[in-house]
């Protein structure tokens, strides 16, 4: 007996739908779609329990003639591809004659439409492929079609899908791309009731923008148009100040359509190289057109990849197109300043002319007796600033540093000796940091020392953003962002519920769909941390609360970071949720490099990493100080072999 069967028409066409129908957003996708081909200028789309229940959308364009209606929702059947050649050049959104075929064959679908020269509407049904009544109805010009119990009829598929509130995120998702593609077309969404998404159709791209992506969004956008090579680049990017944490904000289209390109995202972020952060990303709105024929949307189903015959035209276009925007933002402007008024000022000023190098204060005088001139110093690479009586010490010079040491190597007390004629303090010293005899003054706060423990002695800072002590015969360079972050870190993971400040007024972040979905899923593990968040309605999230740790950062940034890792998809289970949040906020409390601290925090805060071996690793995996012997390093300068 023959173990292959040829399978009957219901079963493949089920297997086919898959293709096409993966879940509501699809179905959405694939009617707009139709809508946009059918030259509509309204089209208003409304979903209901996350369009797996009930989803409708209604246009004005040319509808269908009574004929054409039964045949519409045959496989392989469309108006917009008659031969072969034809696909050589699409310039239509759909061409398959699947889309309406895989709706029908998965769901209950009512069509009704009328064309402007007829008297009557068409009225069709169908379900689950099997074809309904075809009867006159009224209507407006245009098309409705209404999609009812989706996968009624495969229920393994049904299972698949997830909450309601997560599908129609995705719906809500799709209706932001299709708004954007097209800004003269005017758009409605509407989700259980209730108005999400309504552009104006007048062709603005900018204010479709901003309907859509929010005011945040689009307040900081710079211009793109430019054209080489026969492709045109336009649409707008987000100033370098404006980057994101992840790729969520880039949006791109080819002739009108959606796409995934990686040709045009790496051309993005080339041309932005230099400008922001690593680790960050640029945000766009870019519309790429082309020759229809020298491109292949004919890769996947979904129409979402797309393939082009030369990618180095396309590259070269949007790298340029970016970089004359860039360019021209930050191109210098004159600024003409008032002159100086004559009068002097009531108060102490500080005047900063950058004409003139930075030079180190002189130490202050007990009397007001006069001093013969200082002899002028050269720059010193290295300084070592120490707190002392009251002022800051004079910058050392190169030889200043290496006689210190020298003396530190030989466990030896450094003098220094004043000007002549110079009352001073007794003689300063480095920082030696002792178990503590008397009670240190309230701002300095120090770690008890166990009798274990070594003195350690705290040498400076390096380029502000290193720590160099000396502890037990080794040098310990510390970077001071990843020793603070991972004490936050333990901080943060030590206590049921962090503490947490309200904000005098809430704060408003705009988030993309994605971001926006995934945040909310965590508003437990949030409120853990010290976060008061909650919805605000669109896309954007309301902040009544944050950390005690985070007082005077970027909090909209944390929450950007946070909501772009949920939408990664990588974070999944609660636990990790709570990690990456511990992650995040300990990142941006944590002092940066290049801030500056006084050097009698540093020191405690050096003797307190020393102390603790916990303090070893950042919580991303990077060190956070590494030692040299006092051996490895008379080996380099060649006192021992």
């Amino acid at each position: 007996m023959s173990k292959i069967a040829v399978l009957d028409k219901h079963t493949a066409e089920l297997i086919a739908a898959g293709e096409v129908v993966e879940r509501p957003s699809s179905v959405i996708k694939e009617l707009v779609e139709n809508c946009m081909d059918a030259g509509a200028t309204s089209i208003s789309v409304e979903i209901k329990n996350g369009g797996v229940t009930y989803m409708s959308v209604t246009d004005n364009g040319e509808g269908m003639e009574r004929d054409d209606v039964p045949v519409a929702f045959l496989r392989h059947a469309t108006s917009k591809v008659r031969t072969a050649p034809d696909l050589d050049a699409i310039s239509t959104l759909g061409f398959r004659g699947e889309a309406l075929a895989s709706i029908a064959a998965v769901a209950r679908v009512e069509l009704i439409t009328r064309r402007e020269e007829d008297l009557a509407g068409t009225h069709y049904t169908i379900e689950g492929g099997t074809a309904g009544e075809l009867s006159d109805i009224g209507c407006a010009k245009g098309t409705t079609i209404v999609v009812r119990d989706l996968f009624f009829n495969v229920p393994a598929r049904m299972k698949f899908l997830k909450k309601d509130v997560s599908e129609g995120n995705a719906v809500a998702a799709v209706m932001d791309r299709l708004a954007l593609s097209h800004p003269e077309i005017a758009f409605r969404f509407v989700r259980d009731g209730k108005e999400e998404l309504q552009t104006s159709g007048d062709g603005d791209l900018r204010g479709c923008i901003y309907s859509v992506l929010g005011r945040e969004f689009s307040k900081n956008l710079l211009p793109v148009d430019y054209s080489l090579d026969g492709v045109r680049v336009y649409g707008f990017v987000s100033a370098p100040s404006s980057s994101r944490p992840n790729r969520t904000m880039q949006h791109f289209f080819v002739n009108g359509r959606y796409v995934k390109t990686r040709t045009a995202m790496a051309a993005l972020e080339q041309a932005f190289k230099g400008a922001i952060m690593s680790g960050k990303f640029p945000a766009c709105v870019l519309f790429i057109e082309l020759a229809p024929e020298t491109v292949d949307a004919n890769v996947h189903p979904a129409k979402i990849e797309i393939r082009f015959m030369d990618e180095r035209p396309v590259f070269s276009a949007v790298y340029h197109a970016v970089q004359n925007a860039l360019s021209g933002a930050s191109a210098p402007k004159s600024v003409s300043l008032p002159p100086k008024a004559p009068s002097a000022p009531a108060g102490r000023q500080l005047v900063l002319d950058f004409s003139k190098p930075l030079t180190p204060p002189a130490p202050p005088k007990s009397a007001p007796t006069a001093q013969p001139p200082a002899e002028p110093k050269k720059p010193s690479i290295f300084r070592v600033t120490e707190e002392y009586a009251g002022y800051d010490r004079p910058s050392l010079t190169v030889g200043d540093v290496a006689q210190q040491w020298g003396n530190l190597q030989e466990k030896r007390e450094p003098t220094y000796t004043p000007p002549a004629q110079t009352p001073l303090a007794p003689t300063a010293q480095p920082t030696v940091i002792e178990p503590p005899q008397e009670p240190e003054p309230p701002e300095v706060r120090v770690v008890e020392e166990q009798e274990a423990h070594k003195p350690v002695h705290y040498i400076g800072e390096l380029f502000s953003t290193y720590l160099l002590a000396e502890m037990d015969g080794s040098l310990y360079v510390i970077d001071k962002h990843a020793a603070h972050e991972r004490l936050l870190y333990n901080q943060l993971t030590a206590t049921e519920h962090a503490d947490s400040q309200q904000l005098l007024a809430p704060l408003s972040v705009t988030l993309s769909r994605e971001e926006y979905a995934a945040l909310m899923m965590y508003t437990e593990e949030l409120a853990r941390v010290g976060f008061e968040v909650e919805e605000f309605g669109g896309r954007e999230v309301l902040i009544r609360a944050v950390p005690m740790i985070l007082s005077g950062c970027d909090v909209a940034a944390v929450i950007r970071e946070i909501a772009g890792g949920f939408a990664d998809g990588a974070r999944t289970v609660r636990s990790s949720a709570l990690d990456w949040i511990y992650h995040s906020t300990a990142c941006r409390a944590a002092v940066k490099a290049g801030d500056e601290s006084r050097p009698a925090e540093l020191a405690a805060f050096a003797q307190r990493v020393l102390y603790h071996d916990d303090l070893r690793t950042c919580p991303h995996g990077r060190p956070v100080c590494f030692s040299l012997t006092k051996q490895e390093i008379e080996k380099q300068f060649g006192r021992i072999i």
